[in-house]
């Protein structure tokens, strides 16, 4: 890369970076990214494995096998020859083909596991009395730059904006949006409530039940460029609820009870998601492109976990103690999903799934399983556990 482009480069993240236009203080230059280590186990140090029902996790492994990529393609053939209902076949076929490596991350082996599901809004093909949030689609002058084809060394890592004359620009955030109204983009559908419209936004997919009884179901499409900022957080740091209640219901109910701050509120997280259509029956469509399997389709971030990959999950249910240990498919990423040792848990559709999700943020482990004979993705391999062996 020249000099002059290597200028404009660092023009453009410089610009696009900060949160609102002009920039009165750009933020300091960015922490060396963080590393994982990928440690050799066992099965037989697997928590809950020999009681593990794997089956179902080999069906959802295979959900993810049109979509997915390199030394998974092989392990993906040899799936096929696994019967259906087959629960001793399936366990053959994970402890031969994979092994399982403990996801570390700088700061240790544990780290968060929350829950997400796909929600469903009442709503409205048109506004009216009711129903005044729009739903957006795409907006018509929102640029998307993927900086792999400025520098493949920033793979992955994309720059979202708009054009004004021949700058790229910070995209509004969701308080402009919110307040303007002025975004140049399709309305997909209307709904009444915006708190469910900013939960809508936060899940990344649902459906829009109509008073015809048709429903629209609604998948993430592209997303405004600001960083995901947690409200749940906003509110402790505050002082309006403690932490141990700041889940989705707490938030609701904290709504709920003061409209008058509420837009405040919502703006704090600055991230705003546009939607597209989804006509596949089956389920919301994860990262990877294929459809959720509820309660065994994880959210991960790609750089530490490839999409596609069987994890081991060793966590607990929502405000409890009792184990949730499963062995669940790589299918989708989030905003919000950052981290080595990070999950998101996919719980289904509908309010019960949503009382689930809304509750869990538990501490959990994570191991990813990999094909035999090919290293684990990301930093180098570290020397196997000698006490996991």
């Amino acid at each position: 890369m020249t000099h002059t482009r290597r200028l404009a480069f660092a023009l453009i993240v410089l610009t696009a970076g900060c949160a609102q236009p002009p920039c009165p203080v750009c933020p300091p230059a960015k922490p060396a990214p963080e590393r994982a280590q990928y440690l050799e186990w066992s099965y037989a140090s697997l928590p809950g494995w020999d009681t593990a029902q794997l089956e179902p996790s080999l069906r959802a492994f295979m959900a993810g096998c049109p979509r997915s990529s390199g030394p998974l393609i092989a392990a993906c053939a040899s799936a096929t020859t696994v019967a259906e209902g087959d629960e001793a076949a399936a366990r053959r076929f994970f402890e031969t083909v994979f092994i399982p490596y403990s996801v570390v991350a700088e700061s240790g082996d544990t780290g968060l596991v929350t829950g997400y599901y796909e929600p469903i809004l009442s709503g409205s093909r048109t506004r009216d009395a009711l129903n005044r949030y729009p739903i957006y689609g795409v907006p018509d002058d929102l640029v998307v730059v993927d900086l792999a084809s400025v520098n493949p060394e920033v793979r992955g890592l994309r720059l979202r904006g708009r054009l004004d004359g021949r700058r790229l620009v910070p995209y509004a955030s969701r308080g402009e949006i919110d307040s303007s109204g002025g975004v140049r983009a399709p309305v997909l559908a209307w709904t009444a409530d915006p708190v469910e419209l900013f939960f809508l936004h936060v899940q990344g997919s649902g459906q829009i039940q109509l008073d015809s009884g048709e429903r629209i179901r609604l998948g993430f499409a592209e997303q405004n460029g600001h960083p995901y900022r947690s409200l749940g957080r906003y509110l402790v740091d505050r002082g309006e609820m403690p932490l141990e209640q700041a889940s989705m219901q707490g938030i609701k109910s904290w709504a709920a009870a003061n409209p008058g701050r509420l837009q405040d509120a919502l703006a704090a997280n600055p991230s705003y998601v546009f939607f597209r259509e989804l006509a596949d029956p089956r389920g919301p469509i994860g990262a990877l492109g294929v459809a959720l399997v509820p309660e065994h389709s994880i959210a991960v971030d790609r750089r530490f976990v490839p999409l596609g990959a069987p994890v081991y999950l060793a966590t607990t249910r929502p405000n409890s103690e009792e184990p949730l240990r499963r062995l669940v498919a790589a299918h989708d990423t989030g905003g919000a999903i950052r981290g080595a040792v990070r999950a998101d848990f996919f719980w289904g559709t509908g309010a019960e799934a949503g009382a689930l999700a809304g509750r869990m943020r538990q501490p959990g482990k994570m191991w990813l399983l990999w094909p035999r004979g090919e290293r684990p993705p990301g930093a180098p391999s570290a020397s196997p556990d000698p006490a996991a062996r």
